[in-house]
């Protein structure tokens, strides 16, 4: 399976923190936003991944990440010229994805909880089709909303409704097979002009080849698309962390447990930021193993 985070977009509603440097760079506490995102995939035990950015942005995404290697990846780039909507990214994605199943994640989105590896992995076991997240909220209308059966068939998708269904939303983490690219390049713009990620699961829903997995208790999903999203993403990650003395979205503590680098590796790179507390940590993790 192959991994695509879509980190494009101008960020206008963070402006003017946004106007030189792409929203999915902002820190969210001692790290990158994009880094949550790509722990997501490496938790799903995805290791090929593409980051498709804007022109501008590109160039600092590979700075920060170069081509994986580090880590025991893969990871290339592409470019959105303009934002032309989700589903754009498996057209972008065409060749990368190639005969294989993805999971595309936007940039943005932040999900943190116990049982969080189990609901990655139940996604991927839907090896034919689409599958998709619910995760429960006070405020339904203001998000799309996804309403299923008793097995967690999909009924109906709707964005935004004056009378939801339901009160689970659809998070922006999506698991389909390798027809997406095929789906993708038949949607027809929306009334936005855009290539809306609805009409991708729709289909699929027509098909009758989509599932939902629930997110319950336990489980976070954080929205960062304003200051006091920020704000609050920062501190959730900040009082995990102290108080519980494990790292949120540490991708080299992951890609070490997963099996992508080796222990000699992860010292390593603890090593490059050892005046940090990230590096600390890293570095805590290396000789806690070797006790």
């Amino acid at each position: 399976m192959k991994g695509i985070i879509l980190a494009g977009g101008k960020g206008t509603r963070l402006y003017p923190m946004t106007k030189v440097i792409s929203k999915q760079l902002l820190p969210i506490y001692d790290k990158p936003m994009i880094y949550y995102p790509l722990s997501v995939l490496l938790l799903a035990d995805i290791s090929e991944i593409l980051i498709i950015s804007t022109p501008q942005d590109i160039e600092s995404y590979e700075r920060l990440l170069g081509n994986g290697e580090s880590l025991g990846i893969r990871i290339e780039y592409k470019i959105q010229k303009e934002p032309r909507g989700l589903a754009d990214a498996f057209i972008i994605g065409e060749e990368f994805i190639g005969s294989d199943n993805v999971c595309l994640i936007l940039g943005d989105n932040i999900f943190y909880g116990q049982f969080f590896t189990s609901f990655l992995e139940s996604a991927r076991e839907n090896h034919e089709g689409a599958t998709i997240f619910g995760y429960p909220v006070k405020s339904p209308n203001e998000f799309g909303v996804v309403e299923f059966d008793q097995d967690n068939n999909v009924l109906s998708i709707e964005e935004k409704p004056e009378k939801p269904k339901s009160n689970y939303a659809v998070p922006g983490l999506y698991f389909y097979d390798k027809n997406v690219v095929e789906i993708a390049k038949s949607v027809k713009p929306s009334k936005r002009g855009e290539l809306e990620i609805t009409s991708i699961n729709t289909e699929y829903l027509k098909r009758g080849m989509l599932k939902v997995v629930l997110m319950g208790r336990g489980m976070a999903w954080l929205d960062t698309g304003s200051p006091e999203g920020l704000l609050n993403a920062a501190e959730y990650v900040e009082t995990i962390q102290a108080r519980q003395g494990f790292y949120i979205s540490c991708i080299e503590e992951i890609a070490w447990r997963k099996g992508f680098i080796t222990l000699e590796q992860l010292k390593e790179l603890g090593k490059e930021m050892d005046k940090t507390d990230y590096g600390k940590y890293i570095l805590s993790l290396v000789e806690e193993h070797r006790k």
